[in-house]
């Protein structure tokens, strides 16, 4: 289930409430009731004469979490700390937790059942694979054999809701790495020999010791494949030197 405050470091999308000639309040969208602000020395890099060249009412941002009041339920923002780049990818990730959302309640309602049961019944279980849950949806309408382990009425409905609803504009395609060592420095190596395969289309994921979810994304199916085999082969041979266990199955 999500925290009740961010954590010192977050990234999260805010939308301006309220600007003052010393700094801005802030609602934090992804946490219901909750605020904080931003000082106009966290407003932009070097002086700020008017904070309205940059922040105004109603203006959706992200920024970067200072510090956190847990007894006020308030923390402090920074906006300069947040480079271009990690705006544009927060957003996008927020969005899409938004549609995630909108199509769990799709899934309930045709199970006639409320998000507590399902968050009991498969949705908690989804939350320990996919850190993104929009992703599983992605994963739902991609596959043809989506999480063969899982099992219920629930991951037909789940599959249907995907299948009508979200559209790829890429190929996905992956599978699982089992990985295990015994030696003393074993988390290690078990960490160097995962990172060994990571490239700009490839994902890797914990999916329940020792499964680790690996997964490509790209707009061309054969670059997806290669990208794939490199990276597996990769972590492969790296598990080996490194004393690891390690057997790739494919989905």
């Amino acid at each position: 289930m999500k925290k009740d405050l961010p954590e010192v470091g977050d990234l999260v999308v805010v939308t301006i409430r309220e600007v003052k000639g010393f700094g801005a309040n802030a609602r934090l969208d992804e946490y219901r009731g909750k605020e904080g602000f931003i000082h106009i020395a966290e407003v932009a890099t070097g002086w700020v004469k008017h904070i309205r060249d940059y922040l105004r009412e109603g203006q959706k941002t992200v920024c970067k979490v200072l510090n956190v009041d847990a007894t006020r339920g308030y923390v402090d923002l920074s906006l300069k700390r947040v480079n271009e780049h990690q705006k544009r990818e927060k957003i996008s990730g927020w969005k899409n937790d938004q549609k995630a959302e909108k199509l769990l309640e799709l899934v309930a309602k045709h199970l006639k059942k409320t998000m507590d049961e399902c968050e009991k019944e498969f949705i908690g279980e989804l939350r320990t694979r996919y850190p993104n849950m929009y992703d599983a949806f992605e994963d739902a309408s991609a596959s043809e054999d989506w999480l063969p382990d899982l099992k219920g009425k629930w991951k037909t409905v789940f599959i249907k809701i995907a299948k009508e609803n979200v559209t790829l504009p890429y190929v996905k395609i992956g599978g699982y790495i089992e990985a295990y060592s015994l030696a003393p420095n074993g988390v290690e190596a078990l960490k160097e020999s995962l990172l060994s395969g990571m490239e700009e289309t490839v994902k890797i994921q914990y999916a329940g010791a020792p499964r680790y979810r690996i997964t490509v994304t790209d707009k061309d199916y054969k670059l997806a494949e290669d990208a794939l085999k490199r990276s597996v082969q990769k972590i492969l041979e790296a598990s080996k030197k490194n004393g690891v266990v390690a057997e790739f199955t494919r989905k």
